[in-house]
């Protein structure tokens, strides 16, 4: 064990992304691993102008915006650094396609590099806790998460979202994350992409109580069709903008969840508000969880079925993760 842990710690010291192997080893070795906060809708809470093409990607070349993203990742190191847990942190990159690079006047410039080494001296300012923290290189689907209709198919979407999972891979970035997915489809595709890469990935969906993606297919089963349609298959499988007592009752559901699911199932970046996607869109007013229950239920995921993984998303802010971090150091 110790012999690994001074592998990953050399590793992370000359700054090199971590191989399949090591990244294996990282979340073997570490039983509880703490995850970010929310960042786009934090800094939309803050009154900050989102891109309506890149979103937050291009905040990396404003110096105002610029600082201000960096203090919400700062938050997030040091809730990890004070409690010396493992830290998971992902690029700004959620909407950093070629398409909408291009629109938003960007072309230029490499966005999905840029957002990573910005992200990478982050990390690096922490010293030695900086051995403790992996870098992902997040993108998503290509239109409105929240609407399965939307999705793209799986030749269409492995040829859309190919550029940016070759850019991603690029960075140096430790891992691939694709997040906020609703359907099989665009997933099986995207997945493929990043396959290809030969980067370690995961696969993230926003799940529905009755252990569904938003498209209604049974967990069980899509995790069963990317692994076998996909090869290397994903490294691991996540939950995001999902709600902790929806993902507990996901996981408990007696038909669309299994043994299988829960065994791939890394983690969760939980919304702070109980609301499906619907409801989330409709909402006018941002609904809040305490700190202190959003932690507990969030954390009791570990506890119950062996996440590892946990953070937060929408809601959530530094007080939220700073307890969650505290109750995982427990």
């Amino acid at each position: 064990m110790a012999g690994t842990e001074a592998l990953l710690e050399s590793e992370k010291q000359n700054g090199t992304a971590m191989n399949p192997t090591e990244l294996k080893q990282f979340f073997q070795i570490h039983p509880r691993i703490l995850g970010e906060g929310a960042v786009i809708e934090r800094l939309k809470r803050a009154g900050y102008e989102l891109d309506e093409h890149v979103v937050n990607s291009a905040f990396v070349y404003d110096p105002d915006k610029r600082a201000a993203i960096e203090e919400i990742f700062r938050q997030y190191l040091d809730a990890g650094a004070e409690t010396d847990l493992p830290l998971v942190l992902s690029t700004p990159t959620w909407r950093a396609s070629r398409a909408r690079i291009e629109a938003a006047g960007y072309a230029d410039r490499d966005v999905n590099a840029d957002n990573f080494r910005m992200l990478d001296e982050l990390r690096q300012s922490y010293g030695d806790y900086a051995k403790k923290v992996a870098i992902c290189g997040l993108l998503s689907c290509r239109g409105d998460a929240y609407k399965p209709e939307a999705a793209l198919g799986v030749d269409e979407s492995r040829e859309f979202h190919t550029w940016q999972a070759e850019k991603l891979a690029a960075t140096g970035a430790d891992f691939l994350l694709a997040a906020t997915l609703p359907a099989l489809s665009e997933a099986t595709g995207l997945a493929a992409a990043l396959a290809a890469t030969e980067k370690p990935y995961v696969v993230s969906f926003v799940v529905r109580p009755e252990g569904t993606l938003l498209d209604g297919t049974p967990l069980k089963e899509a995790y069963a069709a990317i692994d076998g349609a996909v090869d290397p298959k994903p490294f691991a499988y996540m939950a995001n903008c999902t709600h902790a007592s929806f993902l507990e009752s996901a996981l408990n559901h007696p038909e669309h969840c299994s043994p299988f699911v829960r065994e791939r199932l890394l983690g969760l970046f939980a919304n702070t508000a109980a609301l499906t996607p619907e409801e989330l869109d409709n909402s006018r007013a941002l609904v809040e969880e305490e700190p202190e229950d959003f932690a507990e239920a969030v954390a009791a995921l570990h506890d119950a079925f062996g996440l590892k993984l946990l953070g937060g998303c929408c809601g959530t802010d530094g007080r939220h993760i700073r307890r969650l971090a505290e109750r995982l150091a427990r």
